[in-house]
Parts: C-alpha cells; structure tokens; sequence
C-alpha cells in the first residue's frame, strides 16, 4: 500500500507519529527487495512506509544499517506453561518472534473435570492453576493476564479425543464422533485456527484417519486449517504424508506438516520423495504447507520410545505395566525390536549416545540433565532400554529427551522450499527462576536467530528477504491472520528491527539457556517490548482469532 498521500503533505508540518523508524532497510515481508525507508506507527498500526525527514515522533529509532521486518511467526510454540510464569516470552522476543501458535495435538482447551485433575498432577517444576475450561478462554486468560507476544491457537485433536473417549485405544462410537464434532464447532465459533494433530503419541495414535478427517470437515465449513505432527516420520513417512493429503482432500481442508523431517538415518533418503508428493498435491490445487526447525535433533519424552499399546489407559496405566515384570519385559523387548508399526526414537537415533536427558520431575534424578541416555546407562549399569522404563517409573512422567536423527544436507533442502515456514517446537522462557531447573532444546532459543544466522548470512542458503517472507506474510497467510506479515500501511504495527550482520543463535545442546543476539528493537501491535535489545517489561501481546469467530 506504501505511502498515503495526504501524509505526504502533513510531513511538512511535522506532523506526530507515535513511533517513527527512521533510514532502516526495510524488508517488506513480501519476498522483494528491501528498500531504505522511514516506517510510521500510530497505535497499534502502521500508517505508512515512505520518506519522512520533516517528520516527529514521540519515539524516534534510527535503524541505520539495520533491517526492519515484520515480527515473526512461531508456527509451533510450546510456550504455552511459560507465559504463564512468565509473560514476556524472553527467549522468542529476543529473536524477534511477536506471535506464537500453539496446539500440535494437545490444546489448552477444551477441558473437562477429569482432564484438569490429570494436568495438574502431571505438572513438574512450572505449577500454574487451571481457571479456564475451553481454548477460547484460556486465550482471553492469558491476554488479560498480560503476555509481550501474541497467542493464538489451534485446537488438539487429541484433547477432543481425550475429552470424549479418553486415554483408552478404543474405535470412536458414531455418537463420540458426532461429540467430538461438536467440541470442534465450538471452539472454531470461538476462534480457533483449525484442528493440530500428533499422531505418533497415545492416545492421538489411536485415532482412526476417519475420526480426524470429520473434525477437520468441521474445522473447514469456519475456514479453519489442518496441522499434524504425521502417524511416522520416519519408517512409514511416505505413508503417513499420503494420510495427510487424504485428509486435506477429503475434508476440503489446508494442510500443514509440523516440523518437516526425515527421521532416522535409513530414512534420510526419502525426504526427496516427500518434497515431490506434496508439491504433486499443491500442483493439484490442494493447500499443502509445512513448517521446520533450524536443528538435526528433536526433542519428546522418553516414552516416544514406547510402544503404543503400553500407555493406553495414560501414564498411570504405564507405570503399573513397568511395576509387572511380565509386562515390563514385553516393552523391553518391543522397544529393542525394528518395527513398522510405531514411532520408535530409541532406535530412529541409532545410539544411546544421541539421546540426550533434558528434563525430569524429580529432584533425585536431576543431577542426570544434560547426560547422554548412554551415560545413565552406564552410571546405573543398566542396559539403555532398561534405564529408559526406569527413568520413566522413577520420574512419574514422561522425562524430557533430545533424538538426534536428522541430516544437516535435508535441512538445507528443506530450508530452499518455498512452502515451508518456522516453528521453535519449543517453550519460550528465560535464564532464570524456574526455567533453570531443567535443560531444553537450544531451539527454544535460538531457532529463528539461528535461521538468519547460520543459514543466510553464514551458509546463503537463501537470501535474507526469502527467509523473512517465511517468517511473516507465508505463515500469516496459511493462518488466515489478517492484518499480520506484511510491512503496509494499516497492517498491525508487529515489527522488528536487527543486524543482518551479527544475528546469531548462543544456545547450545551442552548450554542451551542463552539469548540470541542481533534483535535491537521489537514492537507488537504498536508497543515497544525489546530496546536495545533489552525487555522493556510492556505485554502489548493479543489473543488472535481465526476466522470462524463468532
């Protein structure tokens, strides 16, 4: 939209911006070129993109040598827990991320009596009460409550499950499916962004194609989308992309693949097959997308390592099975066992040695964080697979793991792809408090600096501007955001401001709690929230609709 005429005229009085960004290379998040311009923001908008030396703001940035963007979209955010402890979303702020989406699988809502119970005995260090019952509301809950960024979410395909069914591998009634169908309508009416699903986790692995494809015909009458952390990505990785594509086909449905991967080193080859199934789809016509991180590890539970059949009925089922040695010996068996049958990351990562302890309950196992699975093993002088039932058993959960399972050479092509966006698949927290009782992921807070970083200015995998259009008006546009992703006049005034030359990730797998570097400033709708790269402490962040809101 660029410059509107009548404020070419005002600039001549010096007229009065709320904040204006002045000199910067303004990346548009279209995907062209950047230009030098001035950048305008009144409230919570931009008013315009131009020149404005005459001009005077309340806030005047030089942003020199520096890039402007739109913020940034986190198609995946755990962050869920940690903006409730804590609103200011350090970890993603100071990447430059002003919006985060939420919901692969498991949403915030809706819940239920027995659902809450569950939640809130499973909690570990970060402990938080539970006063919402749908998605919509906890939403509302943490807007009011006072958050930096903006939220918004998907709805767990697995939280309606667990709402109807529960944790039980039971075939959903037709009544249960028209129950489920009506949880959906629900939330869709109330805003959410469509349907999320995880299907290598219990009880999401027990859901039918069917059941998943009459929520997201729901979820498509509200022009809601469908995202899925796949049935496999790894041994059965081509079929599980061909349930995605008969799911968006059949429902009349966007899809999006979570986290985009080829898992496991005998699977590495097929990511070339995966690129040519969806983009055979979207030459279709059919809206296939999908998102990634910046890193050849993923991180999950220890019990990804379980079969399936040993958590139906939910963890307190597991831990009874590991307490009986029959059954105890069947998981054993079954974990060391190559199957197609089920997601197996004990061995997709090949070695005990790439599974790293991140995150437990307990305080007697703590002084585990940051051992390799292998080094437990050998500390306890156990087998691996047995360390692994006694982790679990021991920690009453699921014990927080890294896999180390992808190719740097497939991240790369994945990077290249023009349908492809950014999620962290991780919380967004800080180096301090509660947050240091457990280890992480460095993704929590590097993957987007480390995009910029390693992959642009570093590698050139692709250029700056491609890279910012994949973290801003493509996400903005599959989620149906309107007013989010571009630098125009009248969009939301999210906006970020970095040196090209000197972003870069800080954290690592042995430290992973360290900021990146690089973001100076950041803005969400209007209001300033990082300074010199520094907090400001402002929570300007808004629940964001889809568009079935009612």
């Amino acid at each position: 939209m660029g410059l509107l005429s009548p404020l070419a005229a005002q600039t001549r009085n010096r007229v009065m911006f709320d904040v204006l960004i002045r000199n910067g290379t303004v990346y548009d998040g279209s995907g062209a070129r950047p230009r030098r311009a001035d950048l305008a923001i009144r409230g919570d908008s931009i008013v315009a993109v131009g020149s404005f030396a005459n001009a005077g703001a309340k806030n005047i940035i030089d942003a020199r040598g520096l890039a402007v963007a739109p913020g940034f979209i986190n198609m995946l955010s755990w962050a869920v827990d940690d903006l409730i402890i804590d609103g200011r979303s350090q970890g993603d702020i100071r990447q430059g991320v002003t919006t985060e989406i939420f919901g692969e699988g498991d949403s915030m809502g809706p819940l239920n009596a027995e659902m809450k119970r569950r939640r809130l005995a499973a909690q570990g260090d970060v402990k938080f009460d539970i006063p919402w019952t749908t998605l919509a509301e906890y939403l509302s809950y943490l807007e009011n409550r006072g958050v930096s960024p903006n939220v918004a979410s998907y709805i767990g395909a697995t939280t309606i499950r667990e709402y109807v069914i529960g944790l039980e591998d039971k075939k959903a009634s037709p009544e249960q499916i028209a129950e489920m169908r009506e949880l959906v309508r629900r939330e869709m009416e109330a805003g959410a962004l469509g349907i999320g699903s995880s299907l290598i986790y219990p009880p999401a692995f027990y859901a039918s194609t069917e059941e998943l494809i009459e929520m997201c015909k729901v979820a498509a009458e509200y022009r809601g989308k469908y995202i899925s952390h796949m049935r496999s990505e790894g041994n059965r990785l081509i079929e599980a992309v061909e349930e995605l594509i008969r799911i968006a086909r059949e429902a009349r449905i966007p899809a999006e693949i979570y986290h985009l991967k080829a898992a496991g080193e005998s699977n590495w080859a097929k990511m070339d097959r995966v690129i040519a199934m969806v983009e055979r789809a979207r030459s279709e016509g059919l809206k296939i997308t999908a998102d990634m991180y910046t890193y050849t590890a993923g991180s999950t539970g220890l019990t990804a390592a379980l079969p399936p059949w040993a958590l139906d009925g939910g963890h307190e089922a597991l831990f009874n099975r590991l307490r009986d040695p029959e059954t105890r010996k069947k998981i054993g068996d079954a974990v060391r066992t190559p199957t197609n049958e089920w997601e197996n990351l004990y061995l997709a990562a090949g070695s005990p040695e790439r599974v790293l302890l991140v995150a437990f309950n307990s305080n007697s196992l703590k002084p585990l964080t940051g051992k390799t699975l292998g080094e437990a093993a050998r500390m306890r002088n156990q087998d691996p697979v047995e360390t692994i039932m006694d982790l679990v058993l021991e920690d009453q959960s699921r014990v927080g793991a890294v896999y180390f399972m992808m190719s740097e050479e497939n991240l790369k092509k994945q990077i290249r792809l023009p349908w492809v966006s950014f999620g962290s698949d991780a919380g967004s927290m800080a180096p301090e408090g509660v947050f240091l009782e457990s280890s992480t992921h460095p993704r929590a807070y590097g993957n987007f600096a480390r995009l910029l970083g390693k992959y642009v200015r570093e590698e050139k995998v692709i250029p700056l501007e491609e890279a910012i259009r994949r973290l801003t008006s493509l996400p903005a546009g599959n989620l149906g955001l309107e007013g989010r992703g571009l630098l125009r006049a009248g969009m939301y005034a999210d906006v970020v401001i970095f040196d090209p030359k000197t972003i870069a990730d800080r954290a690592t797998f042995e430290k992973p709690h360290q900021y990146a570097v690089g973001m100076h400033h950041v803005f969400v709708n209007g209001v300033q929230v990082l300074r010199d790269g520094e907090h400001t402490g402002a929570k300007p962040g808004r629940a964001l609709w889809g568009p079935g809101k009612k």
